[in-house]
């Protein structure tokens, strides 16, 4: 057994990861961050909880950008299909569950 403080957490580049746990085909990793990542489009769905710091997630669909401010406890959920980048507002620790290897 282990307890995660995901506040102690800090990596030196920006989506470094802490791997926690792989169940089945998902992945459970806490992520810091304080740079935005990069438009994508995940091939499986995603969670992914804001649990310090405020990110803001920008969704593309069918061509039109919309963007959704996230506060701590706040949960983002992607559909296989859904193009998405997030990004952080100064240092943010996110926990992303989805399919192991994905993007």
């Amino acid at each position: 057994m282990r307890i995660i403080n995901p506040t102690s957490f800090t990596g030196t580049t920006a989506w470094e990861a802490l791997d926690i746990e792989q169940i089945d085909t998902a992945t459970i990793r806490l992520h810091w961050t304080d740079q935005p990542y990069k438009w994508h489009i995940n091939d499986g769905p995603e969670v992914f909880v804001v649990l310090d710091g405020h990110v803001t997630m920008h969704c593309r669909q069918n061509g039109k950008v919309t963007q959704h401010p996230l506060s701590p406890g706040d949960i983002f959920h992607a559909q296989d299909g859904d193009e998405h980048v997030a990004h952080p507002q100064g240092a943010a620790r996110v926990l992303v569950i989805e399919k192991a290897g994905s993007i």
